[in-house]
């Protein structure tokens, strides 16, 4: 149930993003930036509530809901309130995060445990380990490296850090877009081609 208190808050907060954002609409370019800055306090909000504890990511979350907002405000219907139609888009990037999220605990717990991704036949093992190798091949130097010595070799950040010098949050950030990729290219990897869906 919705509080007297919160229900006239996020009136506030619905008047001032229309009203930026229909100044924007009419060429007031700092009256967009201040849109797509309330915007993002307020999307920090609403994705901290329902990312907790995981939120690590709502900045990159942030992002490509503006982003999506901003490529989609033309389609903006005036007569429907403003912060609901921020809600649908900010639901179907979440569903998406989700689900990458999921494929990307399955590709850890791979890395992590040794298990494999399709079965457990020696040739099977070794496919999916020389798949999982050519993919890091493809990946940059440094996100090789963080990948075999912590998800493969077990190394801690703490010990990557000592041994390249580089930050503990430099290494982090790394590693995660490096998984991030790596997900990307195996799931390119296993999708049927079109070729074969003919």
């Amino acid at each position: 149930m919705v509080k007297p208190a919160d229900a006239s808050q996020q009136n506030d907060v619905e008047h001032a993003l229309r009203a930026l954002l229909k100044r924007s609409f009419d060429g007031d370019r700092a009256a967009y930036r201040a849109f797509l800055e309330a915007l993002a306090l307020h999307l920090h909000t609403y994705l901290r509530r329902r990312l907790y504890p995981v939120l690590d990511d709502i900045d990159d979350l942030v992002q490509e809901i503006m982003l999506a907002v901003h490529n989609a405000r033309a389609t903006y219907r005036w007569s429907e309130p403003l912060t609901a139609w921020v809600y649908a888009i900010a639901r179907y990037k979440l569903t998406d995060y989700w689900r990458a999220k999921s494929r990307w605990a399955a590709l850890h717990h791979m890395l992590d445990t040794g298990d494999e991704l399709h079965g457990t036949s020696d040739t099977e093992r070794a496919d999916a380990r020389r798949d999982i190798e050519t993919m890091l091949g493809k990946l940059p130097r440094k996100q090789q490296v963080l990948i075999v010595w912590i998800k493969l070799q077990g190394l801690s950040v703490i010990e990557a850090e000592q041994r390249t010098g580089w930050s503990q949050a430099a290494i982090k950030a790394s590693l995660n877009r490096g998984m991030k990729s790596l997900t990307r290219r195996m799931e390119a990897s296993h999708a049927p081609s079109a070729t074969s869906a003919s």
